[in-house]
């Protein structure tokens, strides 16, 4: 037969009795009666098999398995409280949610995150990353920072980061397919293209070539490959496998640590790109990620 093992809903019960030397004042204290608290000791105590206090004429007094029992007891319920607290703490924390897509909170937010919760410690930040915004995102209290057109977003949302794209290719890739000083000699390279419907909300290679009045070979594309997320285009020219379009602010970084080179002109779209938009309603959490992330962006572009 297995050992009984005691129930705890005692411990605070058991604490207070010895802390008070008393069952009325425990029981006072926790809105029991006396006779409910005397039961419930006496009741312990059959299931430990030892007497844990002395009743005397006025109060009770620990015995010596009483004392063990207590530090044991008194230890628990101070841990527990303690993690209730802490709990409660973390429930009450105040928390900002960015809505974006996996491109900008990858390569963009995801290096700089560190900053913001530096400058707001108190402050979490929840990322929601997805590939397309629901039509009534801002009657969320969230931040989104979504890509797309002035004639979209222009009325509610501020230019963050202007749509502004290289060629990208690594060191390798380049001694290896290269010289691509001409956009003409970049066009019968193997290409890394993200997948867009047609046409394209932003800059893909056809109309990256159709800007420089360059006409590709169709013959030139049976190598290319293409993924449908930004971060595996990126991912497959660190890997060496072709070029790709790399979006300023975007990969800044790694062009900067020379992971990744500029492999051809620049182009840009003024009046598309990266907006920041906040909620129908604004609030002081909102308020303070939206100040971050222009603030970051510029810091960014000195």
């Amino acid at each position: 037969m297995s050992e009984r093992t005691p129930e705890l809903g005692w411990m605070r019960l058991f604490i207070e009795v010895a802390r008070l030397g008393s069952f009325s004042a425990a029981a006072a204290l926790l809105g029991l009666s006396q006779p409910a608290v005397s039961y419930q000791i006496r009741r312990l105590e059959e299931q430990f098999g030892v007497s844990l206090l002395r009743r005397q004429h006025r109060g009770v007094e620990l015995t010596a398995e009483g004392e063990r029992l207590l530090e044991v007891a008194a230890k628990a319920v101070g841990d527990i409280d303690a993690l209730a607290r802490s709990f409660r703490v973390e429930a009450q924390r105040p928390v900002v949610r960015l809505r974006t897509d996996y491109a900008f909170s990858a390569l963009w937010l995801i290096p700089r995150m560190d900053g913001f919760r530096l400058l707001h410690p108190e402050t979490d930040m929840q990322i929601v990353a997805t590939q397309r915004l629901a039509a009534g995102f801002r009657d969320e209290a969230d931040v989104a920072v979504v890509f797309g057109t002035r004639a979209e977003f222009g009325a509610v949302g501020t230019l963050l980061l202007p749509e502004r794209v290289v060629p990208v290719c690594t060191r390798g890739f380049l001694d290896r397919n290269g010289p691509f000083d001409d956009p003409r000699q970049l066009a019968k390279a193997r290409l890394i293209h993200l997948d867009a419907p047609l046409p394209s909300p932003w800059f893909d290679w056809r109309g990256y070539f159709a800007e420089l009045s360059v006409q590709r070979d169709i013959n030139a594309g049976r190598g290319d490959i293409s993924f449908n997320t930004y971060s595996l285009v990126i991912q497959a020219a660190l890997s060496e496998q072709g070029v790709a379009l790399g979006w300023i602010g975007l990969v800044d970084t790694l062009l900067s640590a020379h992971m990744l080179l500029q492999a051809g002109p620049q182009l840009e779209a003024a009046d598309r790109g990266y907006w920041l938009v906040p909620p129908r309603s604004p609030n002081v959490l909102s308020e303070k990620l939206c100040t971050w992330l222009s603030d970051e962006v510029e810091r960014n572009a000195e």
